[in-house]
């Protein structure tokens, strides 16, 4: 089976190259060429362009994008529709709004071009491990890629699964990073405590070790923080900013418009908020109304 990858970061790249290694041909395209050199070194077939991509596909042209949700993804869109034909399928595996992928979706169908969004979760570790798929789209398009989901995927048995119609996809995808922004606050909260009972001196590298064997918090989120915390401790050279995805800010959202309680998972974007503040504005605030109520002491600036 051969098809297109537009997009090759350093999720799309890794990906080129699993599918590649299950014998999947990948003709791979990317603005920067310099990724191009290194994957046709690997036996990639590469294009200049994006109709340089699909003019190498036989029919029906599949079509994988690996780029930036938002206005890159729309663009790229509208530009690849004209040069494909009833039959051809695209594949979003970025991280889009299962909103925007629905009027994805009716604009293809409307040329007769399937459309298939594919949320994807892996990261830099994909390569080795294989990739969660969660696919949305119509069964008789899912069928036709199921070689190359298969190829991702940690086996051909397990690691992805078709979800739903198009938008489930990405829809699943929010979802779960939703969650894993709770998870990770969690962690974070919780060693943040253990560090801070001074008078035990707790070893933090031992603990998530630990942790990792039969405890009920054992998770690959788990094993990454053991991974570098065997390294450094401290942390003391990393700044204390956490950056938030859309996908989390979906999330909330979504738990509004359908009245559903997702407290965790808000303050854990919350928190993320408050990690990016360089002006503290707020906080500067309280510290005067405590001041002017209470008297209480205003630390100012050195």
């Amino acid at each position: 089976m051969r098809m297109a990858l537009i997009g090759l970061g350093k999720m799309g790249a890794n990906m080129a190259r699993r599918m590649m290694d299950n014998g999947v041909e990948v003709v791979g395209y990317n603005r920067a060429t310099e990724i191009i050199d290194e994957l046709a070194a690997e036996g990639m077939l590469p294009a200049d362009s994006m109709l340089h991509a699909v003019q190498q596909l036989p029919s029906p042209r599949i079509v994988w994008l690996m780029i930036p949700s938002g206005a890159p993804t729309a663009n790229a869109l509208q530009e690849l529709a004209p040069m494909l034909e009833a039959g051809d399928i695209v594949i979003d595996g970025g991280n889009s709004n299962y909103h925007d992928s629905q009027q994805h979706g009716a604009m293809l169908a409307r040329h007769d071009i399937g459309f298939i969004d594919a949320g994807t979760s892996g990261g830099v570790w994909g390569l080795k491990n294989g990739y969660c798929l969660m696919v949305g789209g119509e069964s008789e398009v899912v069928a036709q890629i199921e070689p190359i989901l298969k190829a991702l995927a940690p086996a051909a048995d397990r690691g992805w699964a078709h979800v739903g119609p198009v938008g489930a996809g990405h829809f699943t995808k929010m979802i779960h990073n939703g969650i894993e922004y709770g998870m990770m606050q969690a962690f974070a909260e919780g060693f943040a405590l253990l560090r801070g009972k001074e008078e035990f001196d707790l070893d933090m590298a031992q603990i998530s070790e630990l942790w990792r064997h039969s405890s009920v918090v054992r998770s690959w989120l788990l094993d990454l923080m053991a991974d570098f915390l065997s390294e450094d401790q401290e942390l003391a050279d990393i700044e204390p900013f956490v950056a938030d995805s859309g996908e989390g800010r979906w999330t909330v959202v979504e738990s509004v418009d359908q009245g559903v309680a997702a407290p965790v998972l808000a303050l854990a974007l919350q928190m993320r908020f408050s990690s990016q503040d360089q002006q503290g504005y707020g906080n500067r605030l309280l510290s005067m109304m405590r001041n002017a109520f209470g008297g209480h002491l205003v630390k100012e600036k050195e």
